[in-house]
């Protein structure tokens, strides 16, 4: 199944756009409105996405570059956003890498082979981004063309890409992962030197393909002590975010239940970085310094009335105070059950908020 939408032209190069909103605000430049953009904003809350969904698995979407393109595009013009995030899975790029999965619905991915031993280290080749994601990378061509808003590319950060290659699949305690990063020191450097540079070479090749910013995900870094991040993952992330600093476009750094890390992530690198609702907006900000924030609205109060939508939306533009640098967003990804008129309302009254000082 594709959308109709003609490929573009391989020569067109799509004027960079620094002045739009979501950009400005990731540089901490001042804004005429607060820019606003959510989390899995393109998925199974919109009914359009639910229509795709019933003649094309999530995978084949982002193998088809035309019907990623429409995917990514629908919450831009249902809902109003200031951003596009390019339509994929984490664990998207891993088939690239040799690693063979699936993502069961209702369960999310699964690796068929977990790493374990240094012999499973073998199992990886070279990532080639041409090779490897070319639908995805033609279909941020076409959102580049289309789109009135800039799009971010995005990659899962290599924490969050190794507790899902060693454990299998989703996990909430990361046993087997905090075992081989204290039992076998250097198979763990040598995944994550393997996924740093996966990583690399992708966030670039989506870059060169059009995407203005973009974002690791870290979704499982909150299991992890202070001094495990500090000792056995931050100077991977430095290295990752020093090799994405010539990109010339802002570098989200987000993770889920991060509040004690966040000293550690702003020093790890990242022009913004994601709060979730665990941590009040001004506390993060004051953590994290100079940085640009990104957040942070509870999720689940989408699934409430409006009123309880709103107090939190405005505590959250309070907490902000009005300073620059604040891109609003949710503290993690719109969940299936949210109706889409509460996140266009929502939207509309960020924007209402008015400028920054």
């Amino acid at each position: 199944m594709s959308a109709a939408m003609p490929a573009p032209a391989p020569d067109a190069a799509p004027a960079p756009r620094p002045d739009a909103r979501f950009l400005r605000a990731a540089r901490g430049l001042p804004v005429d409105a607060t820019p606003v953009w959510f989390m899995r904003q393109a998925g199974r809350a919109l009914p359009e996405y639910r229509k795709v969904r019933e003649t094309a698995t999530l995978l084949e979407i982002t193998r088809d570059a035309a019907l990623c393109a429409e995917v990514t595009l629908q919450p831009v013009r249902r809902l109003g956003v200031d951003a596009a995030i390019l339509f994929a899975d984490i664990t998207t790029p891993l088939a690239g890498l040799g690693i063979e999965f699936d993502i069961k619905e209702g369960v999310g991915p699964v690796i068929e082979r977990p790493i374990r031993t240094a012999a499973d280290l073998d199992r990886f080749r070279p990532f080639e981004p041409e090779a490897a994601v070319a639908p995805l990378l033609d279909a941020i061509r076409i959102v580049r063309r289309e789109s009135a808003v800039p799009l971010i590319g995005f990659a899962g950060a290599p924490f969050t890409l190794a507790c899902y290659l060693v454990e299998g699949g989703p996990s909430r305690d990361f046993v087997n992962t905090k075992r081989l990063m204290h039992a076998q020191p250097d198979v763990w450097a040598g995944l994550l030197d393997i996924l740093v540079e996966a990583t690399l070479r992708y966030l670039r090749a989506q870059v060169a393909a059009g995407a203005e910013a973009v974002q690791l995900f870290d979704s499982w870094v909150g299991g992890l002590s202070p001094l495990d991040y500090e000792r056995r993952l931050m100077p991977w992330m430095t290295r990752l975010f020093d090799g994405l600093a010539g990109l010339g476009v802002p570098r989200t750094h987000f993770g889920v239940g991060t509040a004690g890390l966040l000293s550690l992530q702003a020093a790890a690198g990242g022009d913004v970085i994601g709060l979730d609702w665990r941590i009040a907006l001004s506390e993060g900000r004051r953590i994290v310094g100079d940085r640009a924030v990104q957040g942070n609205l509870d999720p689940v109060l989408l699934l409430g009335p409006w009123s309880g939508v709103e107090e939190g939306a405005r505590w959250v533009l309070e907490q902000n105070d009005r300073r620059p640098g604040h891109i609003f967003n949710l503290g993690h990804g719109v969940l299936p059950s949210t109706d889409p008129d509460q996140l266009a309302r929502l939207v509309d009254l960020v924007h209402d908020h008015g400028a920054s000082r």
